[in-house]
């Protein structure tokens, strides 16, 4: 029975999932957390990644395993010097001290934001390592001139695994720098970071779905990938399926056989794991703004699901716009949460309810983008923490009128990885890898009367959105 691992090192911790290459079965699992971070500025040392991996590996038993993946938190910069020391803690996505840049380099090519959708397929954001490339090149010269390589996050454990440099097309799309349409670095672009760095040594080689980046003691060490990459991996995402993520941060995504380009910037024209293309939105704010209200009203997850339940739609007229910590789509780093239409008889129920429905209308903004760009007319799938919550579950219904599957996979992006793990080691296409375990079975939420009040719903979001605007 060879094993396989699938890692998954996020913002938040480090968990290592064990299965069965051939038939999938959960072996075992284990969590390390991260140290916190607090945006705008986010970050992590890696050695606090590793330090989390070698406690989970500990925990498991340290397994003779067949093969290994990592999936990382996407666009991160690890920054390291010629002798592979890693010279300043790692900017994470979520950093946002890089957004002045984001905006110097949209104006740094003709046509601006198109210009770079078409070249990368993607408008930059804060997120987005080209921004923190231009950031450090701007703020930090000491470091800047030390720079030999920069690895994504999945990049430098892949590294600590096999001790090469290198990278999977889909993690790479998300940089800002590498091309998912022409399947190539875009020189060009770093050189309007800096003209005069070689870059050509800087980055990592980009490796095909199959490929393997090396081993570590008898395993094959598979190419890793993006944590959202290896997450459709895991629940087996179909060329029209739609997900919607619910985590610290809310994505939501399509797997399409075409390339996009959006250059409103909404949505992000990355590259799956597989070959295909993963078009992409990522709102900042997701549980941690149902986390933060449940924190003012004094009551845990089930607490505020509970108080919710107990508020009509539309929660009175209490309409929140979730930007907490600044905002990626829409485009606003600086602004922060309004919660509007307060009145004095507003029940702790129906601020319960505003949280829920403000995080969901932002996250339905992002499906309406990506709809205009990809097939999105298979299934509507719900992942992540958030997907426990049965108001998230019923108000995604309502909001949408479409029947919502909720994965029984409590760990996409480890299970992911694992799939990853078992094609390189068995030489087989991931979906057919993921098809074979049948791992994707779900409980089905329908509509229910909420759907009735969803056009005013989401009417008044967007009204108090266009109005912070």
């Amino acid at each position: 029975m060879p094993l396989v691992a699938g890692v998954d090192s996020s913002t938040q911790s480090t968990k290592v999932e064990l299965r069965d290459a051939h038939t999938g079965e959960r072996q075992g699992l284990a969590t390390a957390p991260h140290p916190p971070t607090h945006p705008p500025r986010s970050e992590q040392d890696p050695a606090a990644w590793w330090a989390a991996f070698e406690r989970c590996w500990d925990e498991l038993g340290r397994p003779a395993v067949a093969a290994i993946a990592v999936a990382g938190q996407q666009h991160g910069m690890v920054a390291m010097d010629a002798a592979g020391q890693v010279i300043r803690p790692a900017k994470l996505w979520n950093d946002t001290e890089s957004a002045p840049d984001a905006g110097w380099l949209i104006k740094q090519l003709d046509r601006g934001a198109t210009a770079w959708a078409e070249a990368c397929g993607s408008v930059p954001v804060a997120a987005f390592t080209v921004t923190k490339l231009s950031w450090l090149h701007r703020s930090e010269p000491e470091h800047w001139a030390r720079l030999a390589r920069v690895l994504l996050p999945h990049d430098w454990l892949t590294w600590r695994l096999t001790g090469r440099f290198t990278t999977d097309r889909g993690d790479a799309s998300g940089t800002g720098y590498w091309s998912p349409d022409e399947g190539a670095y875009r020189w060009d672009l770093l050189r309007i970071v800096d003209g005069e760095r070689d870059w050509f040594t800087v980055v990592p080689e980009v490796l095909g779905p199959l490929d393997d980046a090396g081993a570590w003691h008898a395993a094959v060490v598979a190419p890793g990938t993006g944590d959202n990459m290896a997450a459709a991996l895991g629940l087996g995402v179909r060329p029209g399926d739609v997900v919607v993520s619910l985590g610290t941060s809310g994505t939501v995504y399509a797997v399409s056989e075409q390339p996009t380009a959006d250059a409103t910037g909404a949505v992000a024209g990355f590259a799956d794991a597989t070959g295909r293309y993963l078009p992409l939105v990522c709102t900042l704010n997701a549980t941690k703004v149902t986390d933060a209200v449940a924190g003012l009203l004094g009551v845990d997850h089930d607490g505020l699901d509970a108080l919710a339940a107990n508020a009509a739609p539309g929660a009175g007229g209490l309409t929140l716009l979730p930007y907490l910590d600044g905002e990626r789509t829409p485009n606003r780093p600086g602004a922060s949460g309004v919660l509007a239409g307060l009145r004095s008889d507003v029940s702790r129920s129906q601020l319960a309810r505003a949280a829920f429905e403000g995080v969901a209308c932002g996250l339905l903004d992002a499906y309406d983008a990506l709809s205009a760009l990809a097939p999105t007319g298979g299934r509507l799938l719900l992942t992540g923490g958030g997907a426990r919550s049965t108001t998230f579950r019923q108000v995604l219904a309502d909001l949408t009128g479409r029947v919502l599957t909720v994965p029984a996979l409590d760990e996409a992006v480890a299970t992911g990885a694992c799939i990853q793990a078992a094609a390189v080691l068995l030489q087989q296409e991931p979906t057919e890898v993921a098809a074979s375990w049948g791992l994707h079975e779900g409980e089905i939420v329908e509509p229910g009367p909420g759907e009735a009040a969803a056009a005013d719903v989401r009417a008044a979001y967007r009204a108090r959105r266009d109005l912070e605007a």
